[in-house]
C-alpha cells in the first residue's frame, strides 16, 4: 500500500510539471488549450488524492466522504494541508470543463489555470513532500 501513496505523489508531481508547460505556451497554438485542460484536470484529481492519502493514511483522518472530491478538500483545509478557498474554485472549474463541448469555457480559464491554479498546485506539492520523504 505504501508504494501506492508514493506512486501517486510521483504522478501528481508529474502531471504539475506537464502542466507547468502551458505557463509558456500560446494557448492559440495547436493542442495546447486542450492539453492544458487535459492536464488540469488530471493534476487536479491527482491532488485530492494525493490529500486524501495523507489525511487517511498518514494524519488517520477517517470520519468524511473518501470518495468525494469535495469533502476531501474540506478536510484538508481544515487539517491545513491547503490554506486557499480558490481549491474549491478549482473543483467547480474542473467540473465545467467536463461540459465544455465548444471550448469556449477553456479559452476563459486559460490564463486563470496557469496564473493562479498552477500556483496553487505548487504551493501544495511543496507543503506536502514532507509526508513523502517520511515514507
Amino acid at each position: 500500500m505504501e508504494n501506492k501513496f508514493i506512486n501517486r505523489y510521483l504522478t501528481f508531481c508529474k502531471s504539475l510539471k506537464n502542466l507547468e508547460k502551458s505557463r509558456y505556451a500560446d494557448p492559440s497554438a495547436d493542442f495546447v488549450l486542450e492539453g492544458t485542460v487535459l492536464n488540469f484536470n488530471l493534476t487536479f484529481d491527482i491532488a485530492w488524492k494525493v490529500m486524501k492519502d495523507i489525511l487517511v493514511k498518514k494524519m488517520e483522518i477517517i470520519d468524511f466522504a473518501i470518495g468525494s472530491p469535495r469533502e476531501t478538500l474540506q478536510q484538508a483545509f481544515v487539517n491545513r494541508l491547503i490554506d486557499d478557498d480558490r481549491w474549491m474554485q478549482m473543483l467547480k472549474v474542473r467540473n465545467q470543463l467536463a461540459h465544455d463541448y465548444d471550448g469556449s469555457f477553456a479559452e476563459e480559464q486559460f490564463s486563470t489555470i496557469v496564473n493562479e491554479y498552477y500556483p496553487l498546485f505548487e504551493k501544495f506539492r511543496i507543503h506536502v513532500e514532507k509526508y513523502y520523504k517520511e515514507s
